[in-house]
């Protein structure tokens, strides 16, 4: 990790200098109040044992992710624990104040940004200023914040406007992704990512939903009570979606015919084949590729 990536003249007294490593990105230090969002400034930090920060306030809003090590946080006068895959925010008038665990200092990502339409996005999700949430997925949040750090961090002319664009998709995808209040269980958490990165890396291997259960070894009801809990689809929908868009892939990029294509996948009878490809893309395969071929002609 780089010390530091477009760093303006004079560092803003609301960064901290408490960080072994970091990588940082300025855009608009003075923007204007006006309804569209603009990005300030963002970054990764691997925080010092001795890492504290203590604000009564804070000139914009903040979104702040953590994708490693421990720590807490008094956000709002509510004392929180911090650890991989929680979200905050704060802005102004909220004070807050982040501590890491000096035996597990934190890698955590941030993001500032102003205007009223950000304001609005943030107030009607799950982490508005002052609160807090477990994310189910925090790989898909990183991604987020580092298309911040990469556009934020060149010489582009559209990186501002890049990174304004962004933020919706931020907070959306933190929306999406935050577990209901009370339903952060550590272990249980950890299983479901567990379950949901095996499927995602293996799901051709499996032909059944119990083939999946079984290698992530737990039984099929509480693999469904998992994606119940943490997702928002069961964990059929989310293997059958693998499935299907592998056999998009099969039919226009290798050529394959439709019968080629669900005996690669594990589809004994075609008739079955093309009615998880319908569920899912709301076509018949033959519609499908009649279709995409007319687009491309």
């Amino acid at each position: 990790m780089n010390v530091q990536t477009h760093f303006p003249e004079k560092r803003p007294s609301f960064v901290s200098t408490q960080v072994a490593e970091a990588r940082r990105y300025y855009l608009d230090l003075q923007p204007r109040a006006t309804r569209e969002i603009t990005v300030v400034c963002g970054g990764v930090e691997r925080v010092r044992p001795d890492y504290v920060v203590q604000r009564r306030t804070f000139p914009y809003y903040a979104v702040e992710f953590v994708a490693e090590g421990e720590g807490s946080l008094l956000l709002a006068g509510k004392r929180c624990r911090l650890r991989p895959g929680v979200v905050f925010a704060y802005g102004p008038r909220v004070p807050h104040t982040i501590r890491t665990e000096p035996g597990r200092p934190m890698l955590k990502y941030y993001v500032d940004f102003v205007g009223r339409r950000a304001k609005e996005l943030l107030e009607d999700g799950p982490v508005r200023p002052g609160r807090l949430a477990q994310v189910s997925t925090p790989g898909e949040i990183r991604e987020i914040f580092e298309s911040l750090q990469r556009n934020g961090g060149g010489e582009s002319p559209f990186g501002p406007a890049l990174c304004a664009a962004l933020i919706p998709v931020l907070l959306l995808k933190i929306a999406e992704r935050a577990v209901p209040a009370g339903g952060a269980d550590p272990r249980a958490l950890a299983t479901y990512q567990r379950a949901r990165a095996l499927i995602d890396a293996r799901f051709l291997e499996f032909k059944t939903l119990d083939d999946a259960a079984r290698a992530a070894g737990v039984n099929l009801s509480y693999l469904c009570r998992l994606f119940q809990r943490f997702d928002h689809q069961t964990p059929y929908r989310h293997l059958l979606h693998l499935k299907m868009n592998r056999a998009a892939q099969l039919l226009l990029d290798r050529g394959m015919l439709v019968k080629e294509a669900a005996a690669e996948l594990g589809f004994s009878d075609p008739f079955n084949f093309s009615r998880a490809f319908r569920s899912v893309f709301g076509l018949a395969p033959e519609k499908f590729l009649a279709r995409t071929q007319r687009r491309g002609e």
